[in-house]
């Protein structure tokens, strides 16, 4: 559907192709096409909320094509992995963590500290960042 703006009723006059589509050359569908309405390389102005719902994640392994914020409860060892890996992408893991030893996989950059830390018994905010090769972990303090 390149170039094509699908339509809910089959317009019959001369600005229609086949099955009701407008194509990018007709005089109504060009006004819609040349606007940056769907223009996703155009700057945007959004008046409405943007948000993704929290992805659960249980086993350490985080798709950033199934979203940016994560919720992760492992029963078990787990290591930190991303696949997917998306440059620029960032967003949140919320890691509640019954004592389960946690690593981390080659291209998951942790300081000295974070594995230490999230291994313990206690729920954590890690916050990530992508620049297309690795992810880049910060975590919070234990929450209460």
């Amino acid at each position: 559907m390149a170039n094509k703006v699908p339509v809910k009723a089959i317009y019959t006059g001369s600005d229609v192709t086949s099955l009701g589509e407008y194509s990018a050359t007709d005089t109504i569908a060009k006004t819609y096409l040349d606007t940056d309405l769907a223009d996703l390389t155009a700057d945007q102005s959004w008046t409405g909320s943007q948000r993704g719902t929290t992805v659960v994640d249980n086993d350490g392994s985080f798709d950033m094509n199934g979203g940016n914020n994560f919720k992760c409860t492992p029963t078990g060892a787990i290591t930190l992995t991303f696949t997917n890996i998306t440059n620029g992408q960032s967003g949140f893991i919320l890691l509640v963590n019954s004592g389960q030893t946690v690593s981390a996989h080659a291209n998951t950059k942790v300081d000295a500290n974070l594995l230490a830390t999230v291994t313990a018994a206690g729920t954590y905010l890690v916050s990530y960042f992508s620049d297309g090769t690795n992810v880049y972990l910060t975590n919070s303090a234990v929450y209460a």
